[in-house]
């Protein structure tokens, strides 16, 4: 019996349970849980198989909220949130002291957005309380950008997925966190870092730190495939290593020829980063079920969202 559903007063009545559901976000889908429950918190870590250090994002469904779960609001932090909410951008900022450690990791800041997701704008009108919800995938797995995706993953494991149809960025948010005043990215994401810059100017990125990391999404292997996978700046010169193994092919906008080649996806034949970003964790879903030996991923353009797939790809990716 499939636990999708989109009945949102059935999500209400179980996060209100401390039950955990998965939602549907802009980016991809969340493993949601009271922010307050200590139960339901555990259960999203113990559920995802997700280290403790690891901190949580918490969602909530308007910016008046947020004086409620962060202590000091710098002006560029302002700013940000003014130009990009509701959506993919997640900010860093020293906690509330009401925000349960166990969100945090221990950390005195607390990571909060919120999603720019009509059904999942509605769900967190309906409660009184924020959710956290990290990815609703196992630790390290590939995202999931639709309720299938979720119950392949976890349809023993929770009790419902709010079916919100396919997430339409395809990449997690843009995480920036501040020294001082000033921002810093910790995540490459689906907000680019020149709309970023447009609003704030230059911006350092520091998106690796394997411990304590400060946010999600910093740790060196991530978002991967169980098919061995290898980024390559040419496809066809890749092929020629591997010819006598089954290929799978992730290509930005043209397609290889090889015999070799038993599976390809073309994530957008008109060049389009927005397309591709919101096709990606799809094609490697689908790129993972047919038994290859080896997935040959392309490169993209080191420019907009083409720096935040060839992050995802390069955490999803051994060394070629």
């Amino acid at each position: 019996m499939s636990i999708i559903s989109t009945d949102i007063s059935k999500a209400v009545a179980i996060l209100n349970a401390e039950e955990l559901v998965a939602i549907p976000t802009e980016t991809v889908y969340g493993l949601a849980g009271n922010i307050f429950s200590e139960k339901a918190i555990k259960r999203i870590f113990e559920t995802k198989k997700r280290p403790f250090f690891n901190p949580l994002i918490v969602h909530i469904p308007s910016i008046e909220l947020l004086p409620t779960i962060v202590s000091y609001i710098p002006e560029k932090a302002q700013r940000l949130a003014d130009a990009f909410w509701p959506g993919p951008l997640t900010l860093v900022l020293p906690k509330q002291s009401s925000i349960p450690e166990l969100i945090t990791a221990g950390k005195d800041t607390v990571a909060v957005r919120i999603p720019n997701h009509s059904t999942t704008l509605d769900l967190l009108n309906q409660l009184d309380f924020p959710l956290a919800a990290p990815s609703a995938n196992p630790f390290g797995n590939i995202s999931p950008t639709t309720a299938q995706h979720v119950e392949n993953y976890f349809k023993d494991a929770i009790k419902m997925v709010l079916d919100g149809g396919p997430c339409q960025r395809g990449i997690e948010s843009t995480i920036i966190g501040f020294e001082g005043v000033e921002p810093i990215i910790y995540r490459l994401g689906s907000t680019s870092i020149e709309a970023i810059e447009s609003i704030v100017g230059p911006i350092q990125i520091k998106n690796k730190k394997e411990i304590a990391p400060d946010a999600p999404g910093m740790l060196d292997r991530h978002y991967a495939p169980k098919t061995r996978t290898i980024l390559v700046d040419n496809i066809s010169d890749a092929i020629e290593k591997y010819t006598d193994k089954r290929i799978g092919v992730l290509a930005f906008s043209k397609p290889s020829e090889h015999n070799a080649i038993v599976f390809q996806i073309v994530l957008s034949e008109l060049t389009d980063l927005q397309e591709a970003a919101s096709k990606l964790y799809d094609a490697l879903h689908q790129l993972d079920k047919q038994e290859l030996d080896i997935i040959i991923a392309e490169r993209f353009p080191d420019k907009g969202l083409g720096k935040s797939i060839n992050d995802r790809l390069q955490r999803a990716t051994v060394r070629a």
